[in-house]
């Protein structure tokens, strides 16, 4: 199999990253795969240090077929670090794994991964492969591996180059959408924070990328493929994370089959089942019990 690259994602957090890597070490295709970090620079003194920690670690990797590490010279931030990083790669390669540096995978994660750009690659309508999965009852008689949602999602996923370049990062048509409460409405349809967060971003509140692939994907009516059981965990919710600072109301079910073959059917289509099952982790009901606890768990520590 002709396999995908893999982007890493660092900054300064040395135990999480450390962990990342162990497990991705672990992976039956990680012998086989190229890995190419990024380390972000750095934005005061403080940070400097855990910078420079994280980089003496980087240059230890071993367990790939290369390893090739970039160094910024500026803080990027995690969003411009993304879009730069892929864009780069995807320079050079027809696809691309992309990981942050709070992600710990399964061993066969870079198998499904690889198995899922093969099988799609020939679908124009999936702009992604996801290899992180919330937990939901599966329904009777679904028998793929695989299932299909409108919103991506940044917890470890890959995608191609002619669907990459496809993104408009500055969103060129936010004035008219923000006037267009249909549109709006369709858009929620993925979780109810969705317009708001693309909001957020506009307003400074937030500089995410996700968000912005996520509006390219709506306008585009693109799909993202996840797995039945989530290949990845989050273990960043914390206060150094650049995202997940706060509670987190997100439940997997991790894969511990080990599986490397899966059942991808071609012509896949959306399960509304499914769907409403994850969307409801986006509800308004859900994000505002996620607040509370968030506070309450802020309340406690001080």
């Amino acid at each position: 199999m002709n396999l995908a690259p893999i982007c890493l994602f660092t900054y300064n957090r040395l135990e999480e990253t450390k962990k990342t890597i162990a497990a991705l070490q672990k992976n039956n295709l990680a012998s086989e795969s190229e890995l190419f970090v990024f380390s972000d620079g750095w934005n005061n003194e403080t940070t400097k240090q855990k910078v420079l920690q994280v980089r003496t670690y980087l240059k230890l990797i071993k367990g790939f077929k290369k390893v090739t590490i970039y160094e910024s010279k500026i803080n990027k931030g995690l969003a411009n670090s993304i879009i730069n990083g892929v864009t780069k790669i995807l320079i050079d390669f027809e696809k691309v794994i992309v990981l942050e540096d709070d992600l710990i995978t399964t061993p066969n994660f870079l198998d499904y991964m690889n198995s899922a750009l093969k099988t799609y690659k020939v679908r124009k309508d999936i702009i992604s492969i996801s290899g992180h999965s919330l937990k939901f009852n599966l329904p009777k008689g679904y028998e793929s591996q695989v299932y299909l949602h409108g919103r991506a999602a940044s917890w470890g996923w890959a995608t191609w180059k002619d669907r990459w370049s496809l993104m408009d990062w500055e969103i060129k048509d936010w004035e008219l959408f923000k006037k267009d409460n249909k549109a709006q409405k369709k858009f929620n349809a993925n979780g109810s924070d969705m317009t708001s967060m693309l909001k957020g971003f506009f307003e400074g509140k937030n500089n995410s990328w996700a968000i912005r692939f996520c509006y390219n994907q709506f306008k585009l009516n693109m799909y993202t493929v996840f797995p039945i059981t989530s290949k990845v965990d989050n273990i960043g919710f914390g206060e150094n994370a650049s995202n997940c600072k706060g509670y987190n109301r997100f439940n997997i079910k991790i894969d511990t089959t080990n599986r490397t073959s899966f059942i991808m059917q071609l012509d896949i289509k959306p399960n509304k089942n499914i769907i409403n099952q994850i969307v409801s982790y986006h509800s308004i009901v859900t994000r505002l019990k996620s607040k509370l606890l968030t506070y309450y768990y802020n309340i406690i520590k001080k």
